[in-house]
């Protein structure tokens, strides 16, 4: 007959490690104008990643004495640093569109921490909803910044050709991925193309 075997102890779990501590605020810094050096908050991920600065540099290089005053709509604004780069070269007013939960939290700390006040109102929306149903305002410059590699330019632009957003000789600026391939969709007019290491910018002109 077998002797019964004592029942082994359980082995205690390990105690838990300390808790990793939060990473420091993303941010990145205003490049021209009013507000150049400030730091504003932006989100980890490609999803919302912010225009690099020297393509921020680049962008309002070409767009020259087209911002001051001008009307701006920030399409797919994410923590809005084209917008605010805009108001802070002149720009009049800015409606920023954007649906993602945390961008819209940053873009409320960002134009809270700039006192952008009444100058940039924020919309929580869907952009393809918003264009669809968009009506009566206009804009001097739209800008175009969507997640890469979903062809969302490119369905952004079929759907801006077709509504009244646009003033006459107005200007979209888009990003993109480097890979990507734009053109023109009358009366949305490609004036210039621009590649700066992984991203391309793209200008086009509305020609009525």
């Amino acid at each position: 007959m077998r002797g019964k075997h004592a029942p082994k102890t359980p082995t205690p779990p390990p105690a838990p490690g300390p808790k990793p501590r939060p990473g420091p605020e993303a941010v990145t810094r205003i490049t021209g104008g009013a507000w150049k050096g400030r730091r504003i908050q932006t989100l980890p991920g490609l999803a919302t990643r912010p225009t690099a600065a020297k393509v921020r540099e680049a962008l309002f290089s070409i767009l020259g004495a087209r911002t001051a005053g001008s009307s701006v709509l920030d399409l797919f604004a994410g923590s809005g640093a084209l917008t605010w780069e805009a108001l802070s070269r002149g720009a009049a007013r800015a409606l920023l569109v954007e649906n993602g939960r945390e961008a819209v939290k940053a873009l409320r700390a960002n134009r809270e921490r700039l006192g952008a006040g009444e100058g940039a109102t924020i919309l929580p929306a869907d952009v393809f909803t918003f264009l669809t149903a968009a009506a009566g305002e206009q804009f001097d410059l739209i800008f175009l910044d969507p997640p890469y590699r979903q062809s969302l330019a490119g369905q952004t632009l079929n759907l801006l050709k077709n509504i009244s957003l646009l003033k006459c000789n107005g200007v979209v600026a888009a990003e993109t991925e480097a890979e990507a391939a734009l053109d023109s969709r009358p009366p949305l007019e490609l004036r210039a193309v621009r590649r700066y290491g992984g991203a391309r910018l793209w200008f086009f002109q509305n020609m009525v």
